[in-house]
């Protein structure tokens, strides 16, 4: 017998005789992409959290408006707390509670904006123990609330905590959004 070319359209496609066929490319390129991407993300969201803190924390108030801020809630002659005004008196504490099994102490919030503008809102949350000394402390943030609008929001301690706490309101920072 005599080798033969097969008819026209019956062999293996052009470029592939003698070897395997071409691998497809993965996707290895595309996950260290976008995993280079989130971190950089992530990065940019730190600095921006921490700046406003450091900003709020610098008494010169920075930003679009000017942020309202209250000294310790002040008491009436019976030791009972007065209706608070301004930024902090938007701010209540709903629960006050450790995880069992974290062992981080958290304080639900609600903030309801009495102001006449949407507005931005940075909450200082600390947790202490029955004699006052603090074991942790946070932040709490929530933005872009309208005028009579109410916000539910999680200030989530990091530290763990294994004593009965009190949450307490230290600084509440409003900003016009």
């Amino acid at each position: 017998m005599s080798h033969q070319q097969p008819p026209a359209g019956w062999g293996p496609p052009p470029g592939t005789e003698g070897g395997p066929p071409p691998r497809r490319k993965g996707n290895a390129g595309k996950i260290i992409g976008f995993s280079c991407l989130g971190a950089v993300l992530l990065v940019v969201a730190l600095i921006v959290a921490i700046t406003l803190v450091a900003r709020d924390g610098d008494g010169d108030g920075g930003g679009d408006g000017d942020p309202e801020r209250r000294t310790p809630v002040p008491r009436s002659p019976s030791g009972r707390p007065q209706e608070e005004s301004g930024a902090r008196g938007d701010v209540k504490i709903t629960t006050c509670e450790v995880d069992p099994v974290t062992k981080w102490a958290a304080a639900e919030l609600l903030v309801t904006n009495r102001s006449s503008k949407a507005s931005d809102y940075i909450v200082h949350v600390e947790f202490v123990d029955a004699s006052g000394t603090r074991l942790s402390e946070t932040y709490a943030s929530t933005n872009d609330v309208a005028p009579g609008q109410q916000s539910k929001v999680t200030a989530q301690g990091l530290d763990q905590v294994t004593a009965k706490i009190t949450c307490r309101i230290k600084d509440v920072t409003r900003y016009a959004s």
